[in-house]
């Protein structure tokens, strides 16, 4: 993948390797109001994602997991600061609430409950390992191209799963070639560390079904259920198609987070700048508008009023027309896939968007710590990802693709 800073060095470097080194706190849509039938409590959780806080929340106040809200998921792998929502319940139960890892930081009440989407963004404080010697000034010129230009929304590496192929699985299914979306499923065998699993891999490639089956971890529950149905004698069609829907989803989501990821990549050079037929992006209304006059609306995207936006095919988007409307027909015809596919599958359409090929930088500082060490920090809008900051940054191919919205 390209970069937008491809003429600046990067500073080498890996992220995480341990939770405190990737820092990442909510800027919330709205101030709790003080009063209301909602608890909104700031917790800070490390260890763990946001669906297996939310849990042992729920457990220990003894509440339905549906009643509490949250803005935004978080990664297990960081210290994270975010806002849920808890139905009314006696404020005095949560000063005896001691739960490891969880730590409650604040308690206010607001009138409605916390949904999702209820955010306006994310700050990030991340340490760098193993940069090199001037890695400071280094990121410091990167940030301030990225803080002017504005960073490459990419959705990234994390969207497509441990081996890289969620968005293949998601293909394969448009595609209507369940087989192939089952051999993916269970994994190239040559990509697998795991034992158990490699074997599984083999043996499904193999033909032998009791074998995968006998090899698989038993956490592989998704994996599992597909083969018993292959035992049973379904088709591959029925095998794949009876998983969970919202498993189906997260594949057929990746394969169009690759869709946009490839448009990005093709206008990274030109971010900025609006195409005959482009529909813009309005940062501050989180709106859509078609451009009509290119050159009339093109100071508005120099002020990052506005950006282009690229196509997550589905039956709501809106669609470009012109150089930016045979860009995104052409890059289906390649993948061979119609655009009806994305609304084809019961119980599986998509609904599909727009979204900005870029996002606005806030605040970003770096400070050197030691020698090999860096810090950075950020703010990036919701729905946007830190790694698309920190692979311009470092430039590096170890830096872990795992991530934060």
């Amino acid at each position: 993948m390209a970069y937008l800073t491809e003429h600046f060095p990067g500073t080498g470097g890996v992220i995480k390797e341990a939770a405190e080194d990737f820092i990442v706190e909510e800027i919330p849509a709205y101030e709790a109001s003080g009063v209301g039938d909602h608890l909104y409590l700031r917790v800070e959780k490390q260890g763990m994602s946001t669906f297996a806080m939310i849990q042992r929340i729920a457990a220990a106040l003894k509440v339905k997991e549906r009643e509490i809200g949250y803005a935004g998921l978080k990664d297990s792998r960081a210290v994270t600061r975010q806002t849920i929502s808890l139905p009314a319940i006696d404020e005095s139960r949560l000063a005896d609430l001691q739960l490891d890892d969880i730590r409650i930081l604040e308690i206010n009440r607001h009138t409605n409950k916390l949904r999702l989407g209820h955010l306006r963004g994310n700050r990030f404080e991340i340490r760098i390992h193993g940069v090199t010697e001037d890695a400071q000034q280094r990121a410091l010129d990167i940030l301030h191209i990225l803080e002017h230009a504005g960073v490459p929304n990419f959705y990234g590496e994390q969207r497509y799963g441990v081996l890289h192929s969620n968005h293949l699985i998601g293909r394969a299914i448009l595609q209507d070639d369940f087989a192939e979306a089952a051999t993916l499923m269970l994994g190239d065998p040559e990509s697998i560390t795991n034992e158990r699993w490699k074997v599984a891999a083999q043996a499904y490639r193999q033909g032998d079904l009791e074998q995968t089956l006998q090899a698989l971890p038993g956490r592989f529950r998704d994996e599992r259920r597909l083969i018993h149905g292959l035992i049973k004698g379904q088709t591959h069609q029925q095998a794949v198609l009876g998983l969970p829907r919202k498993l189906l989803r997260l594949f057929l989501s990746a394969y169009q987070s690759h869709l946009f990821d490839r448009q990005v990549a093709m206008r990274l050079e030109t971010l900025e700048v609006l195409w005959p037929g482009d529909i813009a992006y309005i940062h501050a209304k989180g709106a859509c508008f078609r451009v009509e006059d290119p050159a009339e609306e093109q100071p508005r995207a120099d002020r990052f009023e506005i950006s282009p936006t690229g196509l997550l095919p589905g039956h709501k988007a809106m669609l470009a027309s012109g150089q930016t409307g045979l860009l995104e027909q052409s890059l289906l015809e390649k993948e061979q896939i119609s655009p009806d596919r994305f609304t084809a599958l019961p119980g599986l359409k998509l609904s599909g968007e727009r979204r900005p090929l870029r996002v606005p930088l806030h605040h970003p500082s770096c400070e050197q710590e030691s020698a090999d060490t860096l810090t950075v920090r950020f703010a990036l809008p919701s729905g946007s990802f830190a790694t698309s900051v920190l692979r311009e940054i470092t430039k590096s191919t170890d830096a872990p693709a795992a991530d934060l919205p």
